[in-house]
């Protein structure tokens, strides 16, 4: 599958925008996830990208390498370690490390999407998919003007596929602007949940949506984030 590299690159200049005027206090004050500061999100951002390129490099390379050596122990370590930076400092490796993200896309052939990426045991098109949720998730969060109904209805989709696995199975979710129904599982029909695409995908990643979804009972409770698939046998 073709990733969407174009999308993520607005995402991102959409990012940089919404950034752009930021101040050294906003950037000190609470974000909408509990514990975090705007600094820690814009942080997470930052090394998510130079995450994603780390893998893309050594990818088109013909490389596995862990997106973290340390795990998430190492992950939560350099999010904390560049949470207290300055707003120009927050920009100016947001947009370094954006852009070497995306040089290294710029490289791949259509071939080279399908290398494998330590990253959810995927491929090298997982990441772009995975970027794109980050970029537009992480934007509610920082609670600078971005609301779900902000996202692109693409991207929303997408996040209702990738998340529909937190719900119990035989529930059916069905976005009424769109004339899309997901169903999870192969069980008799359970809870139906209905709203817009882009409330549903805010619900399903824990986020606040602009109009809630809503059922004939009470809506089904989510569980945890998808886990990665199991390992392909590439040999």
């Amino acid at each position: 599958m073709q990733p969407p590299v174009a999308a993520v690159i607005e995402a991102h200049r959409t990012l940089e925008r919404l950034v752009a005027g930021l101040s050294d206090r906003q950037v000190a004050e609470a974000s909408a996830l509990p514990g975090w500061s705007r600094g820690h999100v814009l942080a997470h951002l930052t090394d998510n990208a130079r995450m994603f390129a780390r893998l893309a490099e050594h990818a088109l390379r013909g490389e596995l390498v862990a997106g973290y050596e340390g795990g998430v122990d190492e992950r939560n370590a350099i999010i904390e370690a560049t949470a207290g930076r300055s707003a120009a400092e927050h920009r100016a490796r947001l947009a370094a490390h954006t852009a070497g993200l995306e040089a290294a896309w710029a490289r791949a052939t259509d071939v080279d999407w399908s290398r494998p990426v330590t990253f959810r045991n995927a491929d090298l098109a997982a990441t772009v998919f995975a970027r794109w949720r980050e970029a537009w998730i992480h934007m509610v969060d920082l609670e600078l003007g971005v609301r779900p109904d902000d996202w692109p209805e693409d991207l929303a989709a997408h996040a209702v596929d990738f998340l529909l696995g937190r719900l119990p199975a035989g529930t059916r979710v069905r976005a009424e602007d769109v004339g899309r129904q997901w169903s999870v599982g192969d069980g008799p029909p359970g809870t139906v949940v209905t709203a817009g695409v882009r409330d549903l995908a805010a619900w399903l990643a824990g986020r606040t949506p602009v109009v809630p979804p809503v059922a004939a009972k009470e809506l089904p409770a989510l569980g945890p984030w998808p886990p990665p698939p199991q390992r392909l046998d590439r040999g």
